[in-house]
């Protein structure tokens, strides 16, 4: 099998008005070594079919590759395979409703060579869709090399937005999944924010360029964070849940580092907005939380007596803590009115 330099990783599932728009992007890239991987997740519309038109007929069709799950398995499984089956040394995944332009990959390779870095992050804009109207919202980092031990965790832990929560946009050394064993969390939603809570902790060597490489679209109808849904089955968040938890539990071999309160800070106050998604949709949410099951999600994987220790952070994470611990009634009144005032 051919030997790649990148590989474009694109889930697909019931993207048919989107996916024509995303391919056209990812193969339009000035950048010639590209393995495009598609991976299809089952889908009942006609988005394969649109991707097998391409594979025939496009000049670069032979370098797009259809890899089939067995069955639906959601989006967290779809990476997984992606990153199992990916042939280039780079991995760079993308949305199969998303588009990036023609120039993505050509600088986040050539600056992954300049700076030997094992992840390079493009800059983004998040276009909003919703009926007529479109807004374009950019998001640019400060151009920043790290070449430090624990440098670039240290950046995007420092607080809660240091970084993007979601994994496209940044080309990353395929090794540092395969040789640490990094996967996603086989869930449906904030399976990135779950990842990325571990993702900087294996990485010495990063770029992040304010370059804006991926539009990312928002529309209408988006399940994003259990959006725009009628009906929401507890089950989904409880397995979001539970994959956030997962984290709480890879706490040991952080222990000792300098950024491990800030990163806890922002591991908890993951659940707090889990919490307060809980509130918000809880008419849609059946069957219903119990105040004692909304408390235990905020139950810290710390000791009291860790926490007062700490030198960052010390008083957020306190605080966060005192509401895992608290009676169930009380907790969930506090988180409400503090909700609503965020």
């Amino acid at each position: 099998m051919k030997q790649y330099r990148v590989t474009i990783g694109i889930p697909v599932y019931n993207v048919e008005k989107y996916i024509r728009m995303a391919l056209e992007s990812a193969l339009a890239q000035t950048f010639e070594d590209i393995e495009f991987l598609i991976l299809d997740d089952c889908g009942v519309d006609g988005s394969i079919d649109i991707v097998r038109e391409y594979q025939q007929h496009h000049q670069r069709g032979c370098d797009i590759r259809i890899v089939n799950q067995p069955a639906n398995g959601g989006i967290g499984r779809a990476r997984n395979r992606i990153i199992d089956e990916a042939q280039g040394k780079y991995l760079y995944f993308m949305d199969a409703d998303d588009t990036i332009t023609p120039d993505a990959i050509e600088l986040l390779y050539e600056n992954a060579l300049k700076y030997n870095a094992q992840i390079v992050y493009g800059s983004y804009e998040l276009v909003k869709e919703f009926e007529e109207q479109v807004e374009h919202i950019s998001y640019q980092y400060p151009f920043l090399v790290f070449q430090k031990e624990d440098e670039f965790a240290d950046y995007v832990f420092r607080k809660y937005n240091g970084i993007q929560s979601t994994t496209w946009n940044f080309l990353v050394d395929i090794d540092v999944f395969k040789k640490n064993t990094l996967y996603y969390q086989p869930v449906n939603y904030w399976e990135d924010l779950s990842f990325t809570l571990d993702l900087p902790t294996y990485i010495t060597r990063a770029v992040l360029l304010s370059d804006i490489t991926y539009s990312y679209h928002c529309r209408y109808g988006s399940l994003s964070n259990f959006d725009k849904r009628d009906s929401i089955d507890k089950e989904e968040i409880l397995k979001t849940i539970g994959a956030v938890n997962q984290n709480k539990g890879n706490t040991e071999r952080l222990r000792q580092k300098e950024y491990f309160p800030n990163r806890m800070y922002k591991l908890m106050m993951t659940d707090f907005y889990m919490v307060c998604s809980i509130f918000s949709k809880k008419k849609i949410i059946k069957p219903a939380f119990s105040d004692r099951e909304i408390c235990a999600i905020m139950a810290s994987p710390l000791s009291l007596y860790e926490i007062l220790h700490f030198r960052q952070a010390r008083l957020s994470n306190l605080m966060l803590y005192i509401l895992g611990v608290l009676p169930p009634f009380f907790s969930v009144f506090l988180m409400e009115r503090i909700g609503k005032a965020k």
